[in-house]
Parts: C-alpha cells; sequence; structure tokens
C-alpha cells in the first residue's frame, strides 16, 4: 500500500479518493492511519514541487521527463545567457545615460512586463508570510546591481562579469558570519586562492590597475546575500511571488537617485532600455526556476557559461578580447568556486547519511 494519499481536486467534499498511481477508491477511507493531507493550491505551490494532473504530451511531457537536476541546469545556462545580453545594453547605454537612470528603467520595465504575467496567474501569488525577507533581497539585489553596473560600464565585459563568479568565495565568510558555519583551514586557503584570481584581473601591483574592480567585487559580495535570500525564499515561496517583489523593491529603491540625474531618453534609447529591463525579469526568473528545480551544487556551475557568453559579446560588439591576466584570473577564480561547491555537496551529502543512519539507530 503506497503510504501517500490525497483527495482529488475535482472531488473534494467527497467520498472519493485517488492513490497516487491515479487508482480511485470509492468506498471508504484508505487503510491507513494519518489523514490524508490536504493539497497545496496551484497558484502557492513552490516552483520546485513536482506537478500533479494528468501527464502532459509531446515536447512539454519530454521536459517533464527530463531530470530536475538537467531541468534546472538549462534553467540556469538559458538566464545566464539572457543576463549577459543584459549586461551588454547596460554597458551600451551606459555611455550615453547616468547609471542610475538605466538601473530605474531596468528595474520599472521588468515589474511592468511581469504584471500581466502576475494577473494571468492570479493575484492571490503575490501573497506572502515574509515581507522581511522580500525586502532584505531586494535591498541587497539593488546594491549589489549598482555596483555591477557601474563596474560595467567602466570595464572590460568579461573582466567585470568573471569577478561576479567570486560569489562562492565570499559565502565561505558570509556563512560564518551570518549563519555560524565555520570552514576548515583546507577551504580557507581556497578562497584565498580564489581571491588571489581577483588581483589577477584588477592587477593592483602595476600601472594596468582598474579601481572600478572594487566596484565588481562589490556586485559580487551583494549577490552572495541574494543566493541566500533566495534559497531560503524557495522553500516558501513561488518563483512568480520571489521576481515580484525583487522587482517591486528594486524600482521603489532605484527612482530615488534616478530623480535626481535623470536625462529624457530618445525613442531608441527607451527602447533599448525597455529591452534591457525584460532580458533582466526573464533572466532571473530562469536562474531562480533552475536554482528551485535542481541541487545547487549540480546546476550552479552551468552559470558559469555566463564568463563564455561575455567573452562572445565583448569581442563582437565591443571588440575587446581578454588579455592573459583575465584569462589566468578567471581560471583560478572559477578552480576555487568549483572546488567550494562540490566540498559542500560533500557536507551535506555527509550530514543526511549521518542523520539517516542516527534514525535507523533510533
Amino acid at each position: 500500500m503506497h503510504p501517500i494519499w490525497r483527495i482529488s481536486a475535482r472531488a473534494q467534499g467527497c467520498a472519493g479518493l485517488t492513490a497516487p498511481g491515479g487508482a480511485r477508491i470509492l468506498n471508504g477511507p484508505p487503510p491507513h492511519p494519518d489523514p490524508p493531507p490536504t493539497p497545496m493550491p496551484q497558484e502557492t505551490r513552490p516552483s520546485h514541487m513536482p506537478r500533479t494532473g494528468p501527464p502532459r504530451r509531446g515536447l512539454p511531457g519530454a521536459w517533464d521527463r527530463l531530470p530536475a537536476n538537467v531541468r534546472g541546469a538549462l534553467y540556469v545556462a538559458l538566464g545566464g545567457c539572457l543576463l549577459i545580453l543584459m549586461a551588454a545594453l547596460v554597458k551600451h547605454l551606459g555611455k550615453q545615460l547616468p547609471v542610475f537612470e538605466i538601473l530605474f528603467m531596468r528595474f520599472l520595465a521588468g515589474l511592468l512586463i511581469l504584471a500581466p504575467v502576475l494577473w494571468r496567474n492570479g493575484i492571490g501569488i503575490v501573497r506572502t508570510k515574509r515581507p522581511a525577507l522580500h525586502f532584505a533581497r531586494g535591498f541587497v539585489g539593488f546594491m549589489g546591481n549598482i555596483c555591477f553596473f557601474f563596474a560595467l560600464t567602466h570595464m572590460v565585459l568579461a573582466d567585470a562579469v568573471t569577478i561576479q563568479f567570486s560569489r562562492p568565495i565570499f559565502m565561505l565568510f558570509v556563512a560564518a558570519l551570518f549563519l555560524g558555519e565555520l570552514a576548515g583551514a583546507r577551504r580557507i586557503v581556497v578562497a584565498l586562492v580564489g581571491f588571489s584570481g581577483i588581483l589577477l584581473i584588477t592587477r593592483p601591483f602595476g600601472a594596468g590597475f582598474e579601481p572600478w574592480a572594487l566596484s565588481a567585487a562589490g556586485g559580487a559580495f551583494f549577490g552572495t546575500l541574494v543566493i541566500v535570500c533566495v534559497k531560503l525564499l524557495s522553500r516558501t515561496e513561488h518563483t512568480l511571488t520571489i521576481l515580484f517583489y525583487f522587482a517591486f523593491w528594486t524600482t521603489v529603491l532605484a527612482a530615488i537617485p534616478a530623480f535626481y540625474v535623470w536625462v529624457t531618453p530618445t525613442w531608441t534609447q527607451l527602447g533599448l532600455l525597455i529591452l534591457t529591463g525584460a532580458l533582466g525579469i526573464v533572466g532571473q526568473g530562469c536562474f531562480t526556476h533552475g536554482v528551485t528545480l535542481g541541487d545547487t551544487t549540480f546546476v550552479m556551475p552551468f552559470d558559469y557559461l555566463r564568463i563564455v557568453y561575455s567573452v562572445i559579446f565583448g569581442i563582437l560588439w565591443f571588440g575587446e578580447f581578454p588579455g592573459v591576466w583575465s584569462v589566468a584570473g578567471a581560471a583560478v577564480i572559477i578552480g576555487s568556486s568549483l572546488y567550494l561547491l562540490r566540498a559542500e555537496q560533500r557536507d551535506r551529502a555527509a550530514a543526511k547519511a549521518g542523520a539517516a543512519k542516527r534514525g535507523d539507530g533510533a
């Protein structure tokens, strides 16, 4: 007898029950000591939970049959491409308009584009029991975007993007500071090696020092805090709920400095600003959904495709070819970050195995 029973969505209030295999049980309750759990309404179902209802056919059905980690990785890879295209547009527009104005229009356009999607899924999807955490995510996301946008307008595209991937290195110290999770000596050494990759890109020891790289590093730090907030929110919140509050709070926060530096854009610039917002909201949605679908340590390495995308866009759009120091720094940052991600995965697996062993012993 399968241990899971649920009330059929079409037969709520009736005696009929549905087993997970789809069989109907019409007479009497299931022979299970616990009452059947109430199904979660579709509009509040977290995006990482499995779909209910009849299986889909064709390409949608084939997509549903893919492992969750594979689907999550593909979402992350697609989101990365869209976000790098957005970054290239920001770099292009940053030569013509104030950065704060670009930031405000990016968030405002994203909020307006998100509005009909929210309406289609029901206004109830914006209900949340974690408003403070949504605001915190919006604030750190706003600060991270400020740092990143300023770096984009003054640095080589690939260098600014590569420094963003020092987030797992920052995560080591963020976890110790905010979560009380102390790392071992080996991981601390790896993190310091990772920071040396940032030094290789910025080259503070010579005439080629890039001070705006500090802004890019600040964006990576705030990006680390964003990841923590998203993982906490994804436990109970729908992807659209997370996206809405991020777009709302960042728009409100960006409106204040944008008011003081506003320059009326041309129609062409306005169209590019709207496109920037669309790419940002869709790319962030793909990334967020991918992280909630799959295991973090499996899907996050696919986010490093952003570096490849940034090199391609930098060469084709801005004529920027990465130098030897940049390539060396990128290799150090990627290697250190991947090591820390894998180490975290091993720790989680060991913790689960230990918990299961203790449960069996009890």
